[in-house]
């Protein structure tokens, strides 16, 4: 199944220097709940445009992260991982993004498919997002401006073997 895990520069640089990141681990995937949501709302959306919504989910979560990791550079980061089946398990409750899964065990480096991150140009927007997405969470319109700018930045993508060369420059 393909996961997108939230993360943040600091968990990249473990994930190359250690060659995994440990688990378990709250990710987002394709999920019936994600595909019952899609079904009603959009007249039906493809797989594509599904995982699409579960990186965004990701995207959102790793500003989260962000916050609780002042050191690492505010850019959202998600990266795509390959697991099996039987290491993710769905979450069916209600309090939880559509779309998140548990995965039980670590991420390797060999399931990673791709790294998603924000470019420098996001830096400013993700900075003023982080520092008020727990009030976006609960429902400050003021707050949901200053996250939607930051949503607004496409993340780059780069290959898992581009993942410490990125890491260099950042």
């Amino acid at each position: 199944m393909r996961v997108y895990l939230p993360a943040t520069t600091s968990v990249l640089r473990t994930l190359v220097d250690e060659g995994r990141v440990a688990g378990p681990h709250t990710a987002f995937a394709v999920t019936p709940q994600l595909r019952d949501f899609f079904a009603v709302s959009d007249a039906g959306a493809d797989t594509e445009e599904l995982e699409y919504a579960a990186l965004l989910t990701a995207a959102r979560a790793s500003l989260r992260l962000l916050d609780i990791d002042p050191l690492a550079p505010r850019r959202r980061v998600v990266l795509a991982a390959d697991v099996p089946d039987d290491r993710v398990t769905t979450m069916d409750d209600p309090h939880v993004d559509r779309g998140a899964v548990r995965v039980t065990e670590d991420i390797r480096l060999q399931d990673v498919a791709s790294a998603h991150i924000d470019g420098a140009d996001a830096e400013d927007d993700v900075r003023a997002a982080v520092n008020v997405v727990l009030e976006a969470d609960l429902g400050s319109e003021d707050a949901q401006f200053l996250v939607d700018q930051a949503e607004g930045h496409e993340l780059a993508w780069y290959a898992s073997q581009e993942i410490g060369t990125v890491l260099e420059l950042l």
